[in-house]
């Protein structure tokens, strides 16, 4: 059996890091916060991390070659294999984008519950550190750690329904940094944002950058009112917490990640030459530039850029 974002490194050592040396993982640090709460030094890099998008497998190509229309880079050839611990079959195919990864899956079979409540795949550097870091940060495992034929995975559930996957290889590849790191864009509960957050950067070892209790609410589709947000950066990349009533307007709450790029309207082109739809033409708010895009297939995006 193999597990995606796995078959997805695999695909990307192959294509795309070419005759890059092969090196081990750095050494697992162990350490202990504030509360007495275990921590573990046990992120790789954003560079190594995806966006997990489910499709209807007559959908995956176009959407493959429409991501990567949109934002530049390669994607890899598709190929059918078991991706979970339990019986199923899925075509996979992975986009490698400067502006981050994104492993694709159109599943032949029913898909095994519970994945693709899964938003991200997080490499880390030993799984079994990981799972108790999490764990110890208030973290539910939901799909126990299992093997494949070049590492291990595991699913976590973190307080407020937000589902990640963690993955490690047995053999380690280098991959060079991303042109511009994507934000993982989570939306939460007031009742449930604050143990989320504290939890996330605990594990993580990362920090709040910034925490807006009046945030534009053009952001959310509710203009002409404020909302919670709150920014954290981590060796896991950007994330951007949403606190909502839940009062969303389609497509806010939809999209899983946001794409930081060099100009927005040239993206926005592209993105419409290649099949894609936008769904909220660009607005300007917290010194960047949004607008959010459909692509073929129904994966919701946010694209941003900095106001200059």
């Amino acid at each position: 059996m193999r597990p995606f974002t796995s078959t997805l490194f695999a695909a990307l050592v192959s294509v795309s890091l070419g005759t890059l040396p092969i090196s081990p993982l750095p050494a697992l640090a162990d350490a202990t916060d504030a509360t007495g709460a275990q921590t573990a030094t046990v992120g790789v890099g954003s560079q190594y991390d995806t966006t997990h998008v489910y499709v209807a497998p007559e959908d995956l190509g176009r959407f493959v070659a429409s991501i990567v229309a949109t934002f530049g880079g390669s994607s890899t050839a598709p190929s059918v294999s078991t991706i979970t611990p339990t019986p199923s079959k899925a075509t996979l195919q992975a986009a490698l984008t400067p502006v981050g990864l994104i492993s694709a899956f159109g599943f032949t079979t029913a898909i095994p519950y519970p994945f693709g409540a899964e938003r991200t795949g997080y490499r880390v550097t030993d799984i079994d550190a990981a799972v108790k870091a999490a764990r110890a940060n208030g973290a539910a495992v939901v799909v126990a750690p299992f093997d494949d034929p070049i590492g291990r995975d595991v699913i976590i559930e973190w307080p407020g329904g937000v589902y990640m996957q963690f993955y490690r290889h047995t053999v380690a590849a280098n991959a060079p940094p991303l042109a511009t790191v994507p934000e993982n864009r989570v939306y939460v509960s007031p009742d449930k944002a604050d143990e989320f957050i504290r939890d996330f950067v605990a594990f993580s070892g990362g920090a709040v950058v910034s925490d807006d209790a009046t945030a534009p609410g053009v952001e959310i589709g509710n203009p002409g009112s404020t909302y919670r947000r709150v920014r954290i950066a981590s060796v896991f990349g950007k994330m951007t917490v949403l606190v909502t009533d839940g009062h969303l307007p389609y497509p806010y709450g939809h999209e899983t990640t946001g794409y930081d790029v060099a100009n927005v309207a040239l993206v926005l082109e592209k993105a419409k030459a290649a099949g894609a739809t936008v769904l909220v033409p660009p607005y300007a708010a917290d010194g960047r530039e949004a607008a959010f895009v459909e692509f073929p297939g129904g994966f919701v995006a946010e694209i941003h850029a900095a106001l200059k």
